[in-house]
């Protein structure tokens, strides 16, 4: 009767649970989200604007010390359309964004953001600071989703269902292979 007491205790009090994504995992989800449209995110126009527009593809997520890495490629124009022909500034170039993952309302937000780039330019430097100003704001990463696609999947010959509840995002880890989210959550079997 006393272990079932002690028992009945600790489960009364959550503990959180660490869940780790590693990277490749984590570029799917990202790939999935936020680089829908033939594998690229616009931040500018859109696939049929020819002269005016800013897209990023090909992401590779990576750890840096304690800060989240984002390698991708960059493609812009910021020109005129005069007599059928694009007129001003334009490049395309390696783009790596390092920032700080935090929990933001149950998903993987960004802070302290910095950007870099192999070459420079008027243009790149116009690039790197829109990105600085707008990654901690635009770019999030949910997880709810795919958590509950993962814990509610049910197995062959199962007699029994899962679903996921009050899943809270409570801290974020960078490793060398991973980024482990502390997460509290209620799984209801039925």
């Amino acid at each position: 009767m006393l272990r079932f007491l002690v028992f009945l205790a600790l489960a009364a009090h959550a503990f959180p649970a660490d869940l780790e994504i590693r990277y490749s995992a984590l570029e799917r989800m990202v790939a999935a989200q936020m680089f829908t449209q033939e594998g690229r995110r616009y931040v500018k126009g859109n696939q049929s604007a020819k002269c005016q527009y800013a897209y990023l593809e090909a992401p590779k997520l990576s750890a840096v010390g304690e800060r989240l890495q984002v390698a991708a490629r960059f493609s812009g124009r910021s020109a005129m359309d005069l007599f059928n022909r694009c007129v001003g500034m334009g490049d395309s170039f390696t783009v790596k964004i390092t920032a700080v993952p935090v929990p933001r309302k149950g998903a993987i937000a960004f802070q302290d953001t910095q950007v870099s780039t192999a070459k420079d330019s008027y243009y790149i430097r116009r690039v790197r600071t829109a990105m600085m100003r707008t990654f901690d704001q635009d770019f999030k990463i949910e997880i709810r989703d795919q958590a509950r696609r993962l814990l509610e999947q049910p197995t062959a010959n199962s007699i029994y269902q899962q679903e996921l509840k009050d899943l809270d995002l409570n801290a974020i880890r960078v490793t060398p292979e991973a980024l482990v989210l502390v997460v509290d959550f209620k799984l209801v079997v039925k």
